[in-house]
Protein backbone atom coordinates (compact mmCIF):
# COMPACT_ATOMS: atom_id res chain seq x y z
CA UNK A 1 0.00 0.00 0.00
CA UNK A 2 1.64 3.71 -0.98
CA UNK A 3 2.33 5.83 1.62
CA UNK A 4 1.48 9.09 1.26
CA UNK A 5 4.19 11.66 2.90
CA UNK A 6 3.17 13.37 6.01
CA UNK A 7 4.87 16.23 8.12
CA UNK A 8 7.29 15.40 10.63
CA UNK A 9 5.93 13.11 14.06
CA UNK A 10 7.50 13.19 17.29
CA UNK A 11 9.76 10.67 18.40
CA UNK A 12 8.96 8.46 21.79
CA UNK A 13 11.80 8.58 23.98
CA UNK A 14 13.57 5.49 24.76
CA UNK A 15 12.30 3.66 21.22
CA UNK A 16 14.12 1.93 19.28
CA UNK A 17 14.43 3.85 15.88
CA UNK A 18 12.60 6.83 14.16
CA UNK A 19 9.15 4.92 14.71
CA UNK A 20 6.02 6.78 15.50
CA UNK A 21 4.21 6.53 18.36
CA UNK A 22 1.47 4.13 17.57
CA UNK A 23 -1.97 5.91 18.05
CA UNK A 24 -5.36 4.83 19.52
CA UNK A 25 -7.90 2.56 17.77
CA UNK A 26 -10.46 4.40 16.84
CA UNK A 27 -13.75 3.04 17.73
CA UNK A 28 -15.47 2.21 14.51
CA UNK A 29 -19.00 2.53 15.42
CA UNK A 30 -18.09 6.08 16.54
CA UNK A 31 -15.73 7.16 13.39
CA UNK A 32 -17.76 9.32 11.23
CA UNK A 33 -15.75 8.37 8.21
CA UNK A 34 -15.76 5.15 5.85
CA UNK A 35 -12.44 4.66 5.90
CA UNK A 36 -9.62 2.99 8.11
CA UNK A 37 -7.31 5.93 10.52
CA UNK A 38 -3.30 5.49 10.05
CA UNK A 39 -1.15 7.00 11.54
CA UNK A 40 1.45 7.17 8.36
CA UNK A 41 -2.05 8.84 6.79
CA UNK A 42 -2.18 6.13 4.10
CA UNK A 43 -6.04 5.84 2.77
CA UNK A 44 -7.52 2.39 3.01
CA UNK A 45 -10.92 1.74 2.21
CA UNK A 46 -12.43 -1.68 3.62
CA UNK A 47 -15.21 -3.45 1.73
CA UNK A 48 -17.47 -3.66 4.64
CA UNK A 49 -16.28 0.37 4.94
CA UNK A 50 -17.73 0.55 1.14
CA UNK A 51 -20.61 -1.15 1.59
CA UNK A 52 -21.75 1.04 4.81
CA UNK A 53 -21.23 3.73 3.07
CA UNK A 54 -23.35 3.36 0.04
CA UNK A 55 -26.55 1.35 2.33
CA UNK A 56 -25.88 5.28 4.34
CA UNK A 57 -26.38 7.00 1.13
CA UNK A 58 -29.19 4.87 -0.41
CA UNK A 59 -30.95 5.47 2.98
CA UNK A 60 -30.30 9.60 2.72
CA UNK A 61 -31.49 9.19 -0.66
CA UNK A 62 -34.47 7.35 -0.09
CA UNK A 63 -35.50 10.14 3.00
CA UNK A 64 -34.76 12.92 0.51
CA UNK A 65 -37.34 11.84 -2.35
CA UNK A 66 -40.07 10.98 0.52
CA UNK A 67 -39.44 14.36 2.02
CA UNK A 68 -39.71 16.07 -1.39
CA UNK A 69 -42.64 14.14 -2.02
CA UNK A 70 -44.66 14.70 0.91
CA UNK A 71 -43.46 18.69 0.17
CA UNK A 72 -45.00 18.61 -3.34
CA UNK A 73 -48.23 16.29 -2.93
CA UNK A 74 -49.48 17.72 0.36
CA UNK A 75 -50.42 21.48 -0.90
CA UNK A 76 -51.80 19.63 -3.90
CA UNK A 77 -54.11 17.42 -1.93
CA UNK A 78 -55.17 20.36 0.32
CA UNK A 79 -56.24 22.54 -2.56
CA UNK A 80 -58.00 18.99 -4.46
CA UNK A 81 -60.06 18.78 -1.24
CA UNK A 82 -61.06 22.73 -1.20
CA UNK A 83 -61.58 22.71 -4.63
CA UNK A 84 -63.94 19.03 -4.41
CA UNK A 85 -65.50 21.47 -1.51
CA UNK A 86 -66.18 24.40 -3.11
CA UNK A 87 -67.25 23.37 -6.58
CA UNK A 88 -70.49 21.83 -7.30
CA UNK A 89 -70.93 18.39 -8.41
CA UNK A 90 -74.02 17.50 -10.16
CA UNK A 91 -76.16 19.49 -13.34
CA UNK A 92 -79.86 19.63 -14.45
CA UNK A 93 -80.72 20.43 -17.28
CA UNK A 94 -84.17 21.32 -18.31
CA UNK A 95 -84.96 22.23 -21.98
CA UNK A 96 -87.00 22.36 -24.78
CA UNK A 97 -87.30 23.09 -28.71
CA UNK A 98 -87.73 22.82 -32.38
CA UNK A 99 -86.54 19.29 -34.13
CA UNK A 100 -86.11 18.81 -37.83
CA UNK A 101 -86.29 15.63 -38.60
CA UNK A 102 -84.15 13.71 -41.46
CA UNK A 103 -86.68 11.47 -42.83
CA UNK A 104 -87.97 12.39 -46.26
CA UNK A 105 -91.18 13.97 -47.26
CA UNK A 106 -91.58 14.72 -43.59
CA UNK A 107 -93.45 18.05 -44.10
CA UNK A 108 -95.82 15.92 -46.85
CA UNK A 109 -97.26 13.83 -44.19
CA UNK A 110 -96.62 15.78 -41.16
CA UNK A 111 -97.40 19.35 -42.99
CA UNK A 112 -94.05 20.99 -41.13
CA UNK A 113 -90.51 20.49 -41.54
CA UNK A 114 -90.30 20.71 -37.59
CA UNK A 115 -91.92 19.45 -34.21
CA UNK A 116 -91.68 20.29 -30.68
CA UNK A 117 -89.14 18.52 -28.74
CA UNK A 118 -88.84 18.94 -24.69
CA UNK A 119 -86.72 16.89 -22.65
CA UNK A 120 -83.88 16.86 -19.25
CA UNK A 121 -80.62 15.62 -18.71
CA UNK A 122 -79.08 14.99 -14.94
CA UNK A 123 -74.90 14.71 -15.53
CA UNK A 124 -72.25 14.24 -12.59
CA UNK A 125 -68.72 16.10 -12.98
CA UNK A 126 -65.82 14.07 -13.01
CA UNK A 127 -64.03 17.61 -13.36
CA UNK A 128 -65.19 21.05 -13.14
CA UNK A 129 -64.89 20.86 -16.97
CA UNK A 130 -65.90 17.37 -17.88
CA UNK A 131 -69.19 15.24 -17.00
CA UNK A 132 -71.32 12.52 -17.73
CA UNK A 133 -75.07 12.16 -17.44
CA UNK A 134 -78.22 10.69 -18.99
CA UNK A 135 -80.45 12.61 -21.02
CA UNK A 136 -84.22 12.16 -21.99
CA UNK A 137 -86.16 13.69 -24.57
CA UNK A 138 -89.65 13.49 -26.17
CA UNK A 139 -91.49 14.67 -29.45
CA UNK A 140 -94.81 14.20 -31.19
CA UNK A 141 -95.99 14.63 -34.47
CA UNK A 142 -99.81 14.25 -35.80
CA UNK A 143 -100.34 13.91 -39.82
CA UNK A 144 -102.17 12.24 -42.42
CA UNK A 145 -101.23 8.93 -44.03
CA UNK A 146 -101.13 9.33 -47.84
CA UNK A 147 -101.81 6.43 -50.81
CA UNK A 148 -100.91 7.10 -54.16
CA UNK A 149 -103.77 6.98 -56.50
CA UNK A 150 -103.63 7.52 -60.07
CA UNK A 151 -101.86 10.40 -60.36
CA UNK A 152 -102.36 11.78 -56.58
CA UNK A 153 -102.21 10.97 -53.02
CA UNK A 154 -105.28 10.35 -51.32
CA UNK A 155 -105.13 10.37 -47.03
CA UNK A 156 -106.10 6.68 -45.74
CA UNK A 157 -105.91 7.77 -42.26
CA UNK A 158 -104.21 10.07 -39.37
CA UNK A 159 -100.91 9.20 -38.14
CA UNK A 160 -99.32 9.81 -35.03
CA UNK A 161 -95.76 9.45 -34.40
CA UNK A 162 -93.66 9.77 -31.02
CA UNK A 163 -90.06 9.52 -30.59
CA UNK A 164 -88.16 9.20 -27.50
CA UNK A 165 -84.20 9.52 -27.82
CA UNK A 166 -82.03 8.18 -24.29
CA UNK A 167 -79.00 9.78 -24.83
CA UNK A 168 -75.69 8.77 -22.62
CA UNK A 169 -73.17 11.24 -22.91
CA UNK A 170 -69.89 12.72 -21.89
CA UNK A 171 -69.97 16.60 -21.83
CA UNK A 172 -66.62 19.18 -22.23
CA UNK A 173 -67.24 22.42 -20.29
CA UNK A 174 -65.31 25.71 -21.24
CA UNK A 175 -65.37 26.99 -17.41
CA UNK A 176 -62.57 27.89 -15.61
CA UNK A 177 -63.96 30.61 -13.45
CA UNK A 178 -67.14 30.66 -11.07
CA UNK A 179 -67.88 33.93 -12.20
CA UNK A 180 -67.44 33.51 -15.86
CA UNK A 181 -70.51 34.52 -17.72
CA UNK A 182 -70.43 32.91 -20.97
CA UNK A 183 -69.62 29.15 -21.08
CA UNK A 184 -69.33 26.88 -24.29
CA UNK A 185 -69.14 23.60 -24.18
CA UNK A 186 -69.83 20.16 -26.66
CA UNK A 187 -70.45 16.79 -25.92
CA UNK A 188 -71.65 13.90 -27.63
CA UNK A 189 -72.44 9.76 -27.12
CA UNK A 190 -74.63 7.14 -27.32
CA UNK A 191 -78.49 7.24 -28.37
CA UNK A 192 -81.30 4.49 -27.80
CA UNK A 193 -84.15 5.59 -29.89
CA UNK A 194 -87.38 4.47 -29.13
CA UNK A 195 -90.05 4.88 -31.49
CA UNK A 196 -93.70 4.16 -32.14
CA UNK A 197 -96.46 5.00 -34.60
CA UNK A 198 -100.05 5.01 -34.96
CA UNK A 199 -102.57 4.92 -38.03
CA UNK A 200 -105.74 5.16 -37.41
CA UNK A 201 -107.45 2.25 -37.53
CA UNK A 202 -104.61 0.15 -38.65
CA UNK A 203 -102.74 -0.33 -35.63
CA UNK A 204 -99.26 0.29 -34.36
CA UNK A 205 -95.79 -0.12 -34.65
CA UNK A 206 -93.40 0.50 -32.49
CA UNK A 207 -89.52 -0.37 -31.12
CA UNK A 208 -86.18 0.79 -30.72
CA UNK A 209 -82.90 1.52 -32.36
CA UNK A 210 -78.86 2.04 -31.74
CA UNK A 211 -77.42 5.92 -32.76
CA UNK A 212 -75.20 8.62 -31.34
CA UNK A 213 -75.45 12.09 -31.04
CA UNK A 214 -73.53 15.22 -30.49
CA UNK A 215 -74.27 18.80 -29.08
CA UNK A 216 -72.77 21.60 -28.31
CA UNK A 217 -73.99 25.12 -27.35
CA UNK A 218 -73.27 28.36 -24.91
CA UNK A 219 -74.20 28.87 -21.61
CA UNK A 220 -74.71 32.83 -19.90
CA UNK A 221 -74.41 32.70 -16.05
CA UNK A 222 -77.21 34.20 -14.77
CA UNK A 223 -76.45 34.37 -11.14
CA UNK A 224 -74.62 38.11 -11.62
CA UNK A 225 -77.83 39.28 -13.38
CA UNK A 226 -80.15 38.61 -10.12
CA UNK A 227 -77.87 38.16 -7.78
CA UNK A 228 -80.64 38.46 -4.70
CA UNK A 229 -81.97 35.50 -6.40
CA UNK A 230 -79.27 33.68 -6.75
CA UNK A 231 -79.07 33.65 -3.37
CA UNK A 232 -82.38 32.79 -2.41
CA UNK A 233 -81.53 29.70 -4.50
CA UNK A 234 -78.55 28.50 -2.75
CA UNK A 235 -80.20 29.06 0.47
CA UNK A 236 -83.50 27.24 -0.02
CA UNK A 237 -82.37 24.45 -2.70
CA UNK A 238 -78.36 24.54 -2.32
CA UNK A 239 -77.95 25.84 -6.68
CA UNK A 240 -74.81 27.14 -6.89
CA UNK A 241 -75.09 28.49 -10.12
CA UNK A 242 -77.87 28.92 -12.92
CA UNK A 243 -77.27 28.93 -16.72
CA UNK A 244 -79.75 30.33 -19.54
CA UNK A 245 -78.78 27.80 -22.46
CA UNK A 246 -78.96 27.77 -26.51
CA UNK A 247 -77.83 24.58 -28.07
CA UNK A 248 -77.83 22.60 -31.39
CA UNK A 249 -77.93 18.65 -31.27
CA UNK A 250 -77.59 16.25 -34.13
CA UNK A 251 -78.82 12.92 -33.93
CA UNK A 252 -78.61 9.49 -36.25
CA UNK A 253 -80.73 6.57 -35.24
CA UNK A 254 -81.88 4.24 -38.91
CA UNK A 255 -84.12 1.80 -38.67
CA UNK A 256 -84.96 -0.49 -41.19
CA UNK A 257 -87.87 -0.04 -43.59
CA UNK A 258 -90.99 -2.36 -45.71
CA UNK A 259 -89.98 -3.74 -48.11
CA UNK A 260 -86.49 -2.60 -48.23
CA UNK A 261 -84.30 0.48 -47.08
CA UNK A 262 -83.87 2.49 -43.72
CA UNK A 263 -84.56 5.53 -42.27
CA UNK A 264 -83.31 7.89 -39.87
CA UNK A 265 -85.23 9.13 -37.53
CA UNK A 266 -82.94 11.48 -36.41
CA UNK A 267 -82.17 14.73 -37.29
CA UNK A 268 -81.09 18.55 -36.02
CA UNK A 269 -82.44 19.79 -32.91
CA UNK A 270 -82.61 23.81 -32.04
CA UNK A 271 -82.91 23.66 -28.08
CA UNK A 272 -82.78 26.27 -25.22
CA UNK A 273 -83.18 25.92 -21.57
CA UNK A 274 -81.72 26.19 -17.94
CA UNK A 275 -79.32 24.94 -16.34
CA UNK A 276 -79.08 24.59 -12.22
CA UNK A 277 -75.42 23.05 -10.67
CA UNK A 278 -75.29 21.98 -7.39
Amino acid sequence: MAQIPGPARPVASGSRGNFPIAHAAIDQDRNPFPFDFNPGFSVSVSEESEENAGAVRRLALKKFILLAAILIITPSLVFAAEEGADRPHWSLELKGGAFFPDAANWSKFYGSSFIGEYGAALAYKLHRQIEVGLEGSYARATGKGLQPIFNSDAATGEVTHEQMPLNLFVLARGVFNENQWLVPYAGGGWTRMFYRQHVKGQGKTKGSVNGYHARGGVQLLLDRLEPESAKDLYLDFGMDHTYFFVEAKYTRATVDTIPSGSVNLGGTGCLGGFLFEF
